[in-house]
């Protein structure tokens, strides 16, 4: 496992980073980096805002905060998003999506 380096905004308690989804993937997980943006991939389809809820159930569950601490800051129709999970510090993030 290596840590991730991706740039993460850390501010009142909460942490901000860049996402880049691919929806209808095989399965949910993180798939690497792509430039300053976390390549994250979900089983959900890009309809009717389900990947957007995947996106945040699947940080929810990666990081064992409650879904109302994740929330997409930026990015609700597109496939680069900007997510910001409040309750964790920045280096906490990074311990536990390493890939």
């Amino acid at each position: 496992m290596r840590r991730v380096m991706i740039p993460i905004k850390e501010s009142d308690q909460a942490v901000a980073f860049a996402v880049r989804v691919h929806p209808r993937a095989r399965k949910n997980a993180i798939n690497g980096e792509v430039g300053d943006t976390l390549k994250l991939s979900l089983t959900a389809p890009p309809v009717d805002g389900r990947a957007n809820e995947a996106c945040v159930e699947f940080f929810a569950k990666l990081l064992n905060v409650p879904r109302s601490s994740v929330t997409i800051l930026s990015g609700r129709s597109s496939r680069n998003k900007v997510v910001r999970i409040a309750g964790i510090s920045a280096e906490e993030l990074r311990k536990r999506i390493s890939i």
